[in-house]
């Protein structure tokens, strides 16, 4: 309006989109009444003090929208789809074909997640030393070759055969 007004009330608004919406066959959540100093979680559907949410400044609230509770539940399994599209049932099927082992050292546990740099695809489940390790040398198969011979007393060494030119070992 020219008055910068809504023609209906807030509530009456509300009500008019909810029965739009209803009448369109989509399904509108109900709204909890909620005290003041509190907030509705999305996650468990209970109603918690301020003091249980994580600040987010970017909110009209300045909370975040799940409390803390759910927050960190659902943290460790939001991870593995976002950055490697698995599930924790799928790593734990992983771990269990690995039989609990890092498939590099064959010592320690597996809890890593490995996955190629390049495609994305998950490798395997790798303890955290091993998995360190491939990422400090880039995921390179002749950096690891190199590191191999090095470990068995083959330097890398190049030989001077004339200014400026080497001759690697093969």
């Amino acid at each position: 309006m020219r008055d910068g007004l809504q023609a209906y009330c807030r509530e009456c608004s509300a009500e008019y989109y909810r029965q739009r919406q209803e009448a369109k066959g989509r399904l509108v959540r109900a709204k909890v009444p909620v005290p003041p100093g509190s907030k509705h979680c999305r996650g468990c559907g209970e109603v918690k003090p301020h003091s249980d949410w994580h600040r987010r400044n970017s909110a009209p609230d300045g909370l975040a929208s799940r409390c803390r509770t759910c927050k960190a539940a659902a943290g460790p399994a939001g991870h593995l789809r976002r950055k490697y599209g698995i599930t924790e049932a799928e790593r734990d099927e992983l771990i269990a074909s690995q039989k609990g082992v890092c498939c590099i050292c064959l010592a320690a546990s597996a809890v890593q997640v490995d996955h190629c740099h390049k495609t994305g695809r998950v490798r395997g489940v790798v303890c955290f030393n091993c998995n360190s390790g491939l990422g400090l040398l880039r995921d390179d198969p002749d950096a690891m070759y190199r590191a191999a011979d090095y470990l068995e007393g083959n330097a890398w060494k190049p030989t001077l055969v004339a200014p400026g030119v080497y001759r690697l070992p093969s």
